[in-house]
This record gives C-alpha cells, sequence and structure tokens, in this order.
C-alpha cells in the first residue's frame, strides 16, 4: 500500500489528523473472503457466505497478509512526526457483513435483513468472527502507529433503530471492550451514515467521540449526547462548491453550534469527487483562524481539525 494518498494531503493542509488511505475491506482476504473490484459494481465478492458451508471458509485473521497497512501506518507516523495524529480505521461487523451476504454494494439489503429473521444463527455466527477480525486488526493497526481508530457502521443508519441494537450495537461493544483491555489509551470514533436516529444508542458502545453526518444538527446531537462525550464533523462535503464566503459561514455555524468543548471539526462525510482544491485549503485556513468566543483570534488547542 502507497502511503502517498495519505501523505500528500498531509503535506498541502498540514491538518491535526491525518487517515490511512485504505477501504474497510481491505482485511476481507486476511480471514479467508476474497473479492474483486469492478468498475461499474466496485467491491464484488463472489461467494457469498449464506449458510453453515459458507462459514467454513472463514479462519482467524492472518496479520501477515495485512502487513502493508502496517508497513503505511509506520512511514506515515513518521511522516507527521508529533505534528498530527495518525488515525486508523475499520468497518463495524454489520457493515462488513452487508457486503459479505449480498456479495457487494447493494442498496436495499433485502438478503442480510432477511437473514435476520430466515438464518439468524448464521448471522450471528459471522457477526461473532468479524467482532474478532476487526478487534485484533485495530490492535494490529494501533502497535503500527495509529494514535486514534475510526469505525465505520457506514450501513448500520440502513437498520430500523430496535434492529441495530440487535445486530450492530453488541458487536460494536464486544470491539470497544476487547480494544479497551488492549489499548486502553487509544481514543475510538464511531461513525454511522445516516444516524440522526441512533445518536443515543452510538454513545452506549462505550466510543469516546462521536461523528455526526451533515444532516445532524450539530447543536441538537450534542444536546441529546450531552458533553461528557466528543463529536465530530459535520459540514456538509458539497459546501466545498460553494462560493467560499458561504463555505466561511457553514463552518463558524457549525463551531458556535458545537460549543466550546470536545468537537473535532470536519466535513460529516468524506471529500466528494472533484471537490476543488482550493475549497479544501480554505476550510483549513478558516478552522485555524477561528477562536470559539470572537472567530477571530488564532485557533486554540479545543479546536482539532482532520
Amino acid at each position: 500500500m502507497d502511503d502517498a494518498p495519505s501523505r500528500k494531503p498531509w503535506e498541502a493542509f498540514r491538518p491535526d489528523g491525518v487517515i490511512i488511505f485504505s477501504d474497510i475491506l481491505t482485511p476481507l482476504p486476511a480471514f479467508g473472503v476474497p473479492f474483486d473490484i469492478e468498475d461499474v459494481k466496485g467491491p464484488v465478492i463472489q461467494t457469498p457466505i449464506v449458510s453453515e458451508e459458507g462459514l467454513k471458509t472463514l479462519h482467524p485473521i492472518d496479520m501477515d497478509k495485512l502487513h502493508f497497512v502496517g508497513e503505511s501506518l509506520k512511514i506515515l507516523r513518521q511522516e507527521v512526526g508529533g505534528h498530527a495524529a495518525v488515525l486508523g480505521f475499520v468497518g463495524a461487523p454489520w457493515t462488513i457483513a452487508t457486503y459479505i451476504v449480498e456479495g457487494g454494494s447493494t442498496s436495499t439489503y433485502t438478503k442480510i435483513k432477511s437473514m435476520c429473521h430466515t438464518a439468524p444463527h448464521i448471522l450471528r455466527a459471522l457477526l461473532s468472527h468479524l467482532t474478532q477480525a476487526i478487534s485484533d486488526y485495530i490492535v494490529f493497526q494501533v502497535e503500527a502507529g495509529a494514535h486514534c481508530i475510526q469505525i465505520f457502521d457506514s450501513w448500520g443508519g440502513q437498520l430500523p433503530p430496535a434492529m441495530w441494537d440487535r445486530w450492530s450495537k453488541p458487536y460494536i461493544q464486544e470491539i470497544v471492550t476487547s480494544v479497551r483491555k488492549r489499548c486502553p489509551k487509544t481514543p475510538l470514533v464511531l461513525y454511522i451514515n445516516g444516524n440522526g436516529g441512533l445518536l443515543e444508542r452510538m454513545k452506549g458502545t462505550g466510543v469516546d467521540v462521536i461523528g455526526l453526518d451533515w444532516t445532524v444538527d450539530i447543536a441538537d446531537g450534542r444536546k441529546r449526547l450531552g458533553s461528557e462525550i466528543s463529536v465530530q464533523g459535520n459540514v456538509d462535503p458539497a459546501y466545498l462548491f460553494s462560493p467560499l464566503p458561504s463555505l466561511t459561514e457553514e463552518i463558524q455555524r457549525v463551531v458556535r453550534s458545537a460549543g466550546p468543548r470536545g468537537h473535532i471539526l470536519n466535513l460529516g462525510h468524506g471529500v466528494l469527487v472533484r471537490t476543488p482544491e482550493e475549497s479544501v485549503e480554505h476550510f483549513f485556513e478558516v478552522a485555524r483562524s477561528l477562536n470559539y468566543d470572537t472567530f477571530l483570534e488564532p485557533q486554540t488547542p479545543r479546536e482539532l481539525v482532520v
């Protein structure tokens, strides 16, 4: 894995945090789930796991097959020195399972949602295996140099809250408990796309930071979550296509709404394709110029930008 996609933004913008450029599906072959990337379809798993026979193909995660991830983290850690945090990331068990059961990307999630009722024992076994593999993968990333880990339950928001409580939350809690025992000082961030209906439930997983997508009013999110947990986000990525004064106003609004403590300023999702580079640069310039009280003085250590 080339660390250049992570290193180049660091060299250009000097953010407070740099995330390793990878994919949540990267570890799949290391525990027995090979996949291909097709131009139109994206990730394709030729043999989805939907039966007890399919479960037999799984094995404990082999970190030797992920050595390139560890090497990239070590290089990135050396590149940034003590000037920025290095962030690793993983997919949550439910989200990874959607790809493994559906055979790739989906817009309906009908196969895995049906499996919750037609073959719950198989799905639980799959999620349990993923939980152990992901926990080990997090520790591997921390030992390779990651200061912080983001857990992406990208498709957890596709579940009704009651089903998320049953099919996603317990496995994330297991990961948090396992990682806390082995890496007690490593902060954990949880992000769910479309998480407005799950905020209080996300807090119950025990993570340190909740990532908010741009559809959540950050002031409301802060009120619902309380002051004892930090939040991350949540400027709409589409604002980077707007006139720069509009982008400035939105950054200021988000910072003001988030409150003076425990806020990591970020987008509410990733940078979109064809985002103007000058807008990204402007985002960082504005962020560094902000003081929560005045928005005029230099940035204080309470506001971080990643």
